[in-house]
């Protein structure tokens, strides 16, 4: 969420370090966020960027030698690389503008209603999958995508093939945004018709991602002490609500989903073993790795 920072990360590494040395697991996974939500935040070359980049390294020396002291094996993996971003795409409200998009309205708020939407799209981050209910409605749905600033590719039946997309729940399309551009999930006109909630960290209500969450509404200068009071009633066990996400998708300067336009932006894997990976792999070649390194497969 929008506090998300090393002491997030340093809990997860102890958590890990204590975890190998009371169960002596086969195989531990272990996800540090802080580093991909900063490079969100702030863009792949942003000081603070590499400053983070450098905390953490730190951070994971202990785990690191305990690692190589009981003389396991250890893969950093990064699932993708992060770009540098400048622009929002509202691919929802470009649906809703065309008509192909519906909403219902309770207590003066929007929601979309993906039951008679004629199309509408799932965001996250650079690849949007955009689901159409009649198969008559898909030229003018690509007509209006096609059409949207940001949007750097349509992948279609075809496409989404080339592309190991065709699953049976992806969108009939699926739109990749430009370079610098990416997929915010808004579909409201008016941010005072924002569903409720648009500004709480909220990842099953909202239909995509949204980067928003890693910020505090800039806007709101009481955003602080809301959040404070929010986070005592939780600790008190009482009902809290912590709308502190701005509706503003601007400030977000880093995302991913496009396949990266150079080796050096993509995903990273390292093997503590050496001769056990040459050359890339595949992501789907990365459980195989795993298992084979533990001794599972």
């Amino acid at each position: 969420g929008p506090g998300a920072d090393l002491v997030s990360s340093r809990w997860i590494i102890d958590a890990t370090r204590h975890i190998l040395r009371t169960r002596n697991p086969d195989l531990a996974l272990c996800y540090v966020p802080h580093l991909d939500y900063d490079l969100q935040r702030f863009g792949p070359r942003d000081p603070r960027s590499l400053r983070a980049a450098a905390d953490l390294d730190a951070e994971l020396a202990p785990l690191l030698e305990e690692a190589e002291a009981e003389g396991r094996t250890v893969v950093v993996l990064s699932e993708y690389g992060i770009g540098e971003v400048s622009r929002p795409v509202d691919i929802n409200r470009a649906l809703r503008r065309a008509g192909l998009l519906e909403v219902h309205t309770q207590d003066g708020m929007e929601y979309l209603d993906p039951m008679t939407s004629r199309a509408f799209a799932v965001a996250d981050h650079q690849l949007a999958h955009v689901y159409v209910r009649r198969p008559e409605d898909l030229p003018r749905v690509r007509e209006v995508l096609e059409d949207l600033p940001g949007v750097g590719e349509l992948l279609g039946d075809e496409g989404k093939k080339e592309h190991g997309l065709d699953h049976p729940r992806s969108g009939e399309l699926v739109a990749v945004a430009e370079p610098d551009a990416w997929f915010t999930y808004y579909y409201w006109l008016d941010d005072a018709r924002a569903p409720d909630f648009a500004q709480l960290v909220e990842i099953h209500r909202k239909p995509g991602y949204d980067p928003a969450e890693l910020f505090m509404d800039p806007l709101d200068p009481y955003v602080k002490v809301k959040a404070a009071g929010a986070l005592a009633r939780k600790k008190l066990g009482l009902r809290y609500r912590m709308a502190v996400v701005p509706l503003d998708p601007s400030p977000v300067r880093g995302s991913h989903g496009r396949l990266p336009q150079r080796a050096e932006e993509g995903p990273v894997l390292l093997c503590s073993r050496p001769g056990e990976v040459a050359g890339s792999l595949a992501a789907t070649e990365v459980k195989p790795l795993l298992l084979r390194l533990a001794g599972i497969a």
